[in-house]
């Protein structure tokens, strides 16, 4: 299966990450649907992501018959900002609440749709612990979707702590949770756990750019010439396994279609055991 089943939505295992990608994103981002992503994850913060861009390939895929609206899983998030530069999609002078809601309307705008799939805190206003201001853009957010306006919630780069507090004072739980992923640190093997026992889904980027070393591994380049792969779709291939949802942010055509391959075929328990640990000291 290439999606899953989450409420009564069917979300794609696999997702197209649009970060840092400037005036190629609208290219990239056609390019990925044309080879087959069914998940967009971009933000409305013109610092890292072009939301608009991305917008504009979404719209030219619909209109070429490429994929309807109901084929894709749009995820965008809302940025605080300390996280944006000059070019705000919000009123700095207006409370967390109205950014959210400006925000929000400027990401519909930019992507052309009525409703977002998933909107994500993209990160806590602060490293530890949850402040005034997250409680007030949660709320917000848990507004947008009591409308409809939102099919999930999510929050990103985030620590177990703020996760497990959020759960416990949010009127709507998150469904996502997205983080850097690092196989030094057991893929964030605690967030992952905190994750599958609350019925929450993690979402994992930089998989290969935050783990060269560990890509060098020789047992990973064993693994992978064992099923005629590379080691990029091995990687994608554990995450998918140990279930993940991955994004790649790919910007070589080729790679998008192995990227997907990763979706059929399976690395046998002992395999997933060895990816599992192969960051890790040896005992």
């Amino acid at each position: 299966m290439n999606s899953i089943l989450i409420d009564d939505l069917r979300v794609p295992r696999f997702l197209y990450g649009t970060a840092w990608k400037e005036d190629e994103t609208e290219r990239l981002t056609l390019l990925a649907l044309q080879h087959g992503f069914r998940g967009i994850d971009t933000a409305n913060q013109r610092k890292h992501y072009h939301e608009a861009a991305v917008g504009r390939a979404v719209i030219l895929a619909v209109d070429r018959g490429l994929i309807s609206r109901e084929d894709l899983f749009i995820q965008t998030k809302f940025t605080f900002r300390d996280g944006q530069d000059h070019r705000l999609p919000y009123d700095p002078r207006a409370s967390v609440s109205k950014q959210v809601e400006q925000s929000f309307a400027s990401s519909l705008s930019h992507l052309g749709v009525e409703s977002i799939d998933s909107y994500v805190l993209h990160g806590p206003s602060t490293r530890f612990g949850l402040t005034a201001a997250d409680w007030e853009a949660w709320q917000a957010m848990e507004a947008l979707h009591a409308d409809d306006r939102v099919r999930f919630l999510g929050i990103s780069n985030v620590a177990v702590e703020q996760v497990r507090e959020l759960c416990k004072g949010a009127r709507v739980k998150p469904r996502f949770v997205q983080n850097r992923c690092y196989a030094s640190r057991g893929w964030d093997r605690e967030m992952r756990r905190f994750c599958a026992a609350n019925d929450m889904v993690y979402q994992c980027f930089s998989l290969l750019t935050a783990n060269r070393t560990a890509l060098t591994n020789p047992e990973l380049q064993r693994i992978a010439d064992r099923y005629e792969r590379d080691v990029n779709q091995i990687v994608f291939r554990f995450a998918l396994g140990v279930r993940m949802l991955p994004l790649t942010g790919t910007t070589n055509a080729e790679h998008m279609r192995t990227d997907l391959d990763a979706l059929t075929f399976d690395l046998n328990p002992d395999e997933i055991d060895l990816i599992e640990h192969i960051a890790e000291p040896r005992r």
